[in-house]
């Protein structure tokens, strides 16, 4: 059975970036369909396919590469000779879509920058994916995930509170700015495309790693805004709802996620604390937010008493928000994730097979996702060369030049 067409078929991208934001970007692009050729450097490419173990046995590529880079093509070009820019404008000359993450200003000198491919091909969108923006005091300075959580405020959100045991600033556990800054960049894309269907005309688009990290502040960004006040690092609290954290079981830990005071009233019948419900104090949630240091020590006494699966039964029975805390492998091994096909396995040119995130996206039922493997370094060079019309003689020049 074929597969069916997706949104994104016969657009065609470059993908000149490395590490995480911009391929995650691209990848986005290939799973919704998109031809996304990966141009990499001759003999290393991107540098996550050195960032490991783990490593996908049977092959040479690390866990961290094979997140971001499903469904691309790859080509080894060295885009700091001549002959390697020529054949990266030969591509743009056919190109709907870059994406690259070098400095401010680093591609200029080699006639890749935007004002110069905008001359080769004036429908290109040119996305350009940097620490701080292409017009910012900082400008100058290279953009890391870590260190842009730090200063765009999520670390002074996330951990516990300092007075307490193990109390301090902590980052995501996983490069939270990066994956935003990929998915607000191929959303802006998108909607580049749609306004090109208008004006025939593609645009530059500028996306700052520190810009998304403000911008996902969402409601603690408002919290201080609206007030005044800085909040301040509350652990698996929630600086706006009560309750709505983690608490301690009898054999472990679990989450209740209380929204509303209907809930609450459910919540306290199960705990066998029902006067809780109509206690003034808690009443509403304004209330419990006011006075969480009055009720949550009473919370935490009686959640105590019982296990997690024995209170994740009772609160699912009377719909009262709940969860555990699972590990990745309870994650893999949950009956959701399972019917999602959350895990996809593909087909791997060197280890047989690779399993993979899926993408969430789906449409009419369809998965979004990508059906190839990241690929190995290098392993589409001689394919997109041959269908830019670079002849065999031109492709082994270009080989024991080093070029590719």
């Amino acid at each position: 059975m074929n597969e069916p067409t997706k949104p994104l078929a016969g657009i065609k991208v470059l993908d000149i970036s490395r590490v995480l934001a911009g391929p995650w970007c691209g990848q986005m692009l290939a799973d919704m369909g998109a031809d996304v050729i990966k141009v990499e450097r001759p003999g290393s490419g991107d540098d996550t396919r050195h960032w490991g173990p783990p490593w996908l046995a049977g092959s040479e590529e690390s866990a961290y590469y094979l997140c971001a880079n499903r469904g691309k093509r790859s080509l080894t070009v060295d885009m700091a000779k001549p002959e390697g820019q020529a054949v990266i404008k030969q591509l743009v000359a056919n190109s709907d879509v870059l994406i690259e993450n070098f400095k401010v200003g680093g591609l200029k000198r080699y006639g890749l920058d935007y004002a110069s491919l905008k001359a080769l091909n004036p429908r290109l969108i040119y996305c350009s994916i940097t620490g701080f923006g292409q017009e910012s005091p900082y400008a100058h300075r290279a953009g890391y995930d870590f260190m842009i959580q730090a200063m765009g405020g999520i670390m002074s959100l996330t951990g516990k509170p300092d007075s307490e045991p193990g109390g301090g600033p902590v980052k995501s556990g996983v490069a939270f700015t990066d994956i935003f800054t990929g998915l607000y960049a191929a959303n802006a894309i998108l909607a580049a495309l749609y306004q090109r269907r208008d004006s025939g005309e593609g645009c530059h688009i500028d996306m700052a790693l520190m810009d998304v990290q403000v911008g996902v502040l969402a409601n603690q960004a408002l919290n201080y805004l609206t007030s005044g006040n800085v909040p301040q690092r509350l652990g698996n609290a929630h600086p706006n709802i009560v309750p709505y954290q983690a608490f301690a079981t009898q054999d472990g830990h679990m989450i209740m996620a209380v929204g509303n005071d209907e809930q609450f009233k459910r919540f306290c019948a199960v705990l066998s604390l029902p006067a809780l419900a109509e206690d003034s104090r808690f009443v509403t949630n304004g209330a419990r937010v006011n006075n969480r240091a009055l009720l949550v020590p009473q919370l935490e006494a009686a959640l105590a008493q019982r296990s997690t699966d024995e209170w994740l039964a009772a609160f699912e029975a009377v719909g009262v928000p709940c969860g555990p805390i699972n590990t990745l492998d309870r994650v893999f091994d949950d009956p959701h994730v399972k019917a999602r096909g959350l895990k996809q396995t593909l087909p791997h040119d060197q280890a047989g097979q690779v399993d993979l995130v899926a993408n969430p996206i789906r449409f009419n039922g369809a998965q979004m996702s990508a059906t190839t493997a990241p690929p190995h370094l290098g392993q589409h060079t001689e394919s997109v060369l041959e269908e830019l019309g670079i002849s065999l003689e031109q492709r082994t020049a270009l080989r024991a030049a080093g070029i590719i």
